[in-house]
């Protein structure tokens, strides 16, 4: 049945491919094994016509073709991802579209959005800590000192990488002026960190 389902899917997918878009699409990270050059609009229109089906959207997930791991993003059930399934869709986080894509329809939405962060930003992989970053930014439920515990692990871990900055700053730009404060008192000299301070300096000025 699951397979059936993505047959179907497919089938409507091709039908919206469009050699345009893929050359244009520039993302960081791993390329997909399949690419049809879907443009993101017609992913999340084709997301939304199927609803949410989680049990569909982990086996999609686990495809490394790209328009049916962003559609099974968009109908995953954020209700049913708890901390124990962190490492399965951390799995296909290859590229910065798909840590994007995942911090926005789905991970932004779970309880354990807390829990993502610090485990994400703890991590060795700067594409996990840039969509946790996103996610938490998106969420806006979580606490001061988490995000800046977070922040400062993340930025120190990956001391020249422009996605964390930029994941970072979508975060941080919302602290409390203390946070903020805190935040770049306690910062590394890095690169990293050079740009966040670029950003979110001027909210204490």
């Amino acid at each position: 049945m699951l397979e059936q389902k993505k047959r179907i899917l497919l089938f409507r997918l091709r039908k919206e491919m469009n050699g345009a878009a893929l050359d244009t699409m520039r993302y960081f990270g791993e390329d997909y094994e399949r690419n049809y050059g879907v443009q993101i609009y017609a992913i999340r229109n084709l997301a939304k016509e199927m609803g949410t089906d989680h049990a569909l959207a982990e086996y999609l997930y686990a495809q490394n073709i790209r328009e049916v791991r962003l559609v099974a993003l968009w109908i995953a059930d954020a209700e049913k991802v708890s901390v124990a399934d962190f490492d399965f869709w951390a799995s296909g986080i290859i590229n910065s579209e798909v840590a994007e894509q995942a911090s926005h329809a789905l991970l932004s939405r779970i309880a354990a959005v807390t829990e993502l962060l610090d485990r994400w930003c703890h991590s060795d992989n700067a594409l996990l800590a840039y969509c946790a970053l996103l996610a938490a930014a998106r969420n806006g439920g979580v606490a001061a000192e988490v995000v800046v515990k977070a922040t400062l692990s993340a930025v120190a871990r990956f001391s020249d990488n422009r996605l964390v900055a930029q994941g970072a700053t979508a975060l941080a730009i919302n602290l409390p002026d203390e946070s903020i404060r805190q935040l770049l008192q306690n910062l590394p000299d890095n690169p990293t960190s050079n740009l966040l301070r670029e950003e979110i300096g001027w909210r204490i000025e």
